[in-house]
């Protein structure tokens, strides 16, 4: 008996890195697993049936249940499609891990359409789409269920070159806030990771220079996620958790005590916000 034996757990992006991590611990956990991914390059381009299917075969060569899905994430057919997959093949939904993602890194200035348009799709649409049509689903079951959504350090603290991604994410963050509160009366809880990792998606990015797979890979992220999932976090909802390598920790908004201007003496004004700015921010 693994955590998850008797549930369904669909991951979204499970064909490669974090995402096949978290696919094969799930099943190793006894879940049945859709594993979903487009089979796309990292700027999502392309697309096949491959990686989702090598991660099927890994599994079920270990003796769990999984099936493979190749939908989009960024359209609502795709979402449902998604769905539908899961309940044709297993009857049921009880887990949904948002991990579909791709970069189109580029400075802000030379920025295209094209390429806030397309992560913002898989990204923050995309985990929209998959989130509603799956609680809707996991509503009318009727006994409760776990969402966990992907954001990440650069859409909760900003990075260069990176203003479509994070925007994205931060996104994320609101819309993971905002699920968990909608979401309790049916009993679903919704959370979010803020992983980081060093997969194909990242391997070129500066803050992974010198580092391996053994000090910061995708089995350090999945471990996270079984937790939200599973029995043990039952009482929390509304949370991100970073996992960067071995350490664990919570990002959450920061709100100062702030100053409060005595309304007699009129509306604050620029000169006074200034040199009250020491005070506001502490």
């Amino acid at each position: 008996m693994g955590l998850f034996t008797g549930k369904v757990a669909v991951i979204t992006g499970a064909g490669a890195g974090i995402g096949r991590s978290h696919a094969l611990a799930f099943a190793k956990e006894g879940a049945k697993v859709v594993v979903n991914d487009l089979g796309s390059d990292r700027n999502g381009g392309g697309k096949g049936s491959q990686a989702a299917d090598a991660v099927v075969s890994e599994i079920k060569k270990s003796g769990g249940e999984a099936v493979p899905n190749y939908e989009s994430v960024s359209s609502r057919e795709g979402a449902e499609n998604i769905l539908w997959t899961a309940l044709s093949k297993f009857g049921r939904v009880d887990i949904l891990v948002n991990n579909a993602g791709v970069l189109r890194d580029r400075s802000f200035l030379n920025m295209t359409d094209a390429d806030w348009d397309l992560v913002n799709d898989v990204h923050l649409k995309g985990t929209y789409y998959c989130s509603q049509v799956v609680a809707r689903h996991i509503k009318v079951q009727g006994n409760g269920g776990r969402i966990i959504n992907t954001s990440s350090v650069s859409g909760l603290m900003g990075n260069f070159g990176q203003a479509n991604y994070a925007a994205a994410k931060a996104g994320i963050f609101g819309l993971t806030r905002t699920l968990a509160i909608e979401l309790a009366k049916a009993n679903i809880t919704v959370n979010a990771i803020a992983p980081m990792a060093l997969t194909r998606m990242t391997e070129d990015l500066p803050m992974f220079s010198g580092a391996s797979v053994d000090q910061i890979g995708p089995q350090f992220i999945s471990p996270a996620v079984l937790f939200l999932a599973s029995e043990f976090a039952a009482d929390i909802s509304g949370q991100v958790l970073g996992v960067e390598g071995p350490r664990l920790f919570l990002y959450r908004m920061e709100k100062t005590d702030g100053l409060e201007k005595d309304p007699k003496r009129g509306y604050w004004t620029p000169q006074e916000i200034r040199e009250a700015w020491g005070r506001i921010s502490s």
